[in-house]
């Protein structure tokens, strides 16, 4: 799944991507560049929603809270599950993305990070993957308002979930160990964006769009030291890195 995500532009590049949110007057949102977060440390994070007809930008924390879980216990038990949602599940009527397909929403990025594994080596391999000829591109994800508030605030979090899907050619190679394998998140063509936003898309429309997965030649990818170690948030998250002895893909 896809839990390691980089967003190293500044947050006014999403504003040129989108000039709607500047007619919002939104330009005030901060947010700092950032080369690596952790979905399992819920990290707030720049996400696009359409309300009111309006495009709006919202920093929401990753990882979606569903009302089922009653009480901080069950959030701390249970939210690590809520940071990807698989594009299958969307229109699953016994599923709890089914509930919130509605409430559809854009996340920016710069970069992902996925890992490989090499038969006969102890450790995976980190690869850094990003969409040629984009300085951002945008994740499908799903939205939904915490029923808990925060206990330090008292406010109620946005929260979210990145869409996953069935892997393309070159993602099921690098992605292609764990129980999880064979997924990457679905990221949209330009095309697709704000039909994803559309209040009126309807269930075959989402299905439509879930359908799509970004040809292999459209990504680029290296490999990276391991982003399971601190380090500083910097250029150096994402420099290739050689690893002696590694087979091709």
């Amino acid at each position: 799944m896809c839990y390691d995500l980089s967003f190293s532009a500044s947050i006014a590049s999403v504003f040129d991507y989108l000039p709607e949110l500047k007619d919002m007057g939104q330009l005030d949102l901060h947010f700092e560049p950032t080369f690596h977060k952790v979905a399992q440390a819920y990290p707030k994070w720049p996400v696009v929603l359409q309300d009111n007809g309006e495009f709006k930008l919202k920093r929401f924390e990753w990882g979606v809270i569903p009302n089922y879980m009653k009480t901080p216990e069950e959030v701390k038990k249970g939210r690590k599950w809520m940071v990807n949602a698989r594009s299958e599940k969307v229109l699953d009527t016994k599923a709890y993305w089914n509930r919130i397909r509605k409430n559809r929403c854009l996340v920016p990025a710069t970069g992902f990070f996925e890992h490989r594994e090499v038969p006969g080596w102890k450790n995976k391999v980190p690869y850094y993957i990003h969409v040629k000829d984009r300085d951002i591109f945008f994740i499908a994800g799903l939205y939904a308002w915490s029923h808990l508030p925060d206990p330090e605030t008292g406010e109620i979090p946005g929260t979210f979930t990145l869409i996953t899907r069935e892997a393309n050619d070159v993602m099921k190679r690098i992605h292609n160990g764990g129980d999880n394998a064979g997924r990457m998140p679905l990221i949209l063509p330009r095309e697709l964006e704000k039909e994803w936003l559309r209040p009126d898309l309807t269930d075959e429309g989402i299905k439509s769009i879930l359908a799509y997965a970004i040809p292999s030649d459209e990504l680029a990818y290296w490999t990276v030291n391991s982003v399971r170690k601190a380090k500083p948030d910097d250029e150096s998250v994402i420099a290739e890195t050689s690893w002696a002895d590694l087979p091709a893909l």
